[in-house]
């Protein structure tokens, strides 16, 4: 059932049987037989507290009690709402979906949305489940939509989403994830941001047209990571307007792209780096962009200062390793000239 607006597209009232239009929507009508879109575009609905796996998934008081479950019921271009699970010990830590999470090859454009209280990790409902060696969430179908969740990847080594595509039976292009919390994610290593962390592609690369937009990441040891591109470099990637993990000394690297041969056709515009990482790691490093071709711009860094206010460099200098097909324009330090001519910047 559904309330619309609908004359036939000559103008007259609409009546059975219903073409496929187009129609122009002028009137209230209430569709109680017609079926719309095939197939597709169903919803379902998550609710960890009150939800149970032997519901039907169709409404708030028939919700699942995972989310995994309601995938399972899921089909293509379906939207799943999920809200957070009640809130009962008060130690700062939001009660979790403790579960792995797989969005599976075919369930293309399908839909992940919780329902949002604000971008912080109390806001959102969570995924987190403590030790084990899996990423939270993992994709295998191409155009699905990530949004309003948080991850936590505490005392687990894989990491947040993966984006797993090996461009024969599973796929991962055009993911979008926006407006996500992630923190403490790692991935293998604890101190090597190359080995995993919140977002990730997997060794095969591939997963192209992929957005990143509008997200919190806090103490992850990588935050975005390219493991590899055995398969395809990963192209036409924006990353935009998040704000990056701090502080420095739980961070290895924030942008960690040179996996493989980087990226092809790289946007990354408008974010805040907090600090420059120094978690006594292997990068120690806002950027490795080895291998990527795109655009850096419009970005604000966080520098370490010394009393005077001017950068405190360290024992090897502070520099961003960006290659020099990587184009630079309008990013800022404040507490750095050198950053707004470039300078401050490494030829990979």
């Amino acid at each position: 059932m559904g309330l619309g607006f609908r004359t036939s597209p000559t103008g007259g009232v609409a009546a059975p049987p219903y073409t496929n239009g187009p129609y122009i929507f002028s009137e209230q009508i209430t569709f109680s037989n017609a079926t719309l879109g095939g197939t597709e575009g169903d919803v379902w609905f998550v609710d960890g507290t009150n939800g149970k796996s032997t519901n039907t998934g169709q409404s708030w008081s028939e919700a699942m009690n995972t989310i995994q479950g309601a995938i399972d019921l899921a089909g293509a271009g379906d939207t799943i709402y999920i809200t957070s699970k009640l809130i009962a010990d008060f130690t700062g830590d939001p009660t979790s979906y403790a579960e792995n999470v797989t969005i599976t090859a075919g369930l293309n454009n399908l839909s992940l949305i919780g329902v949002c209280r604000g971008r912080t990790q109390g806001g959102l409902p969570q995924i987190k489940i403590g030790s084990g060696s899996t990423a939270l969430l993992t994709v295998n179908a191409a155009g699905c939509l990530i949004a309003n969740l948080g991850f936590n990847g505490i005392s687990s080594t894989g990491g947040g989403i993966l984006l797993d595509d090996d461009n024969s039976t599973k796929t991962a292009f055009g993911t979008s994830i926006i407006n996500c919390h992630f923190k403490n994610c790692v991935g293998s290593t604890a101190t090597n941001a190359a080995t995993g962390g919140a977002i990730m592609w997997s060794a095969e690369g591939n997963a192209w047209q992929a957005y990143i937009g509008g997200n919190k990441f806090y103490k992850n040891v990588g935050d975005i990571v390219l493991l590899g591109t055995n398969n395809s470099v990963p192209q036409d990637v924006v990353i935009e307007n998040n704000v990056f993990s701090g502080p420095a000394g739980s961070v290895d690297c924030n942008l960690y792209l040179a996996g493989g041969s980087g990226m092809n056709g790289l946007t990354i515009r408008n974010n805040v780096f907090p600090c420059f990482p120094a978690l006594g790691g292997t990068n120690d490093n806002p950027f490795d962009l080895t291998g990527c071709v795109g655009i850096l711009c419009n970005n604000f860094f966080g520098w370490p200062t010394n009393g005077a206010g001017v950068k405190a460099q360290g024992a090897t200098g502070d520099d961003m390793n960006v290659p020099v097909t990587m184009i630079i324009a309008g990013n800022q330090g404040e507490c750095d000239t050198e950053l707004d001519t470039g300078i401050a910047f490494r030829t990979a």
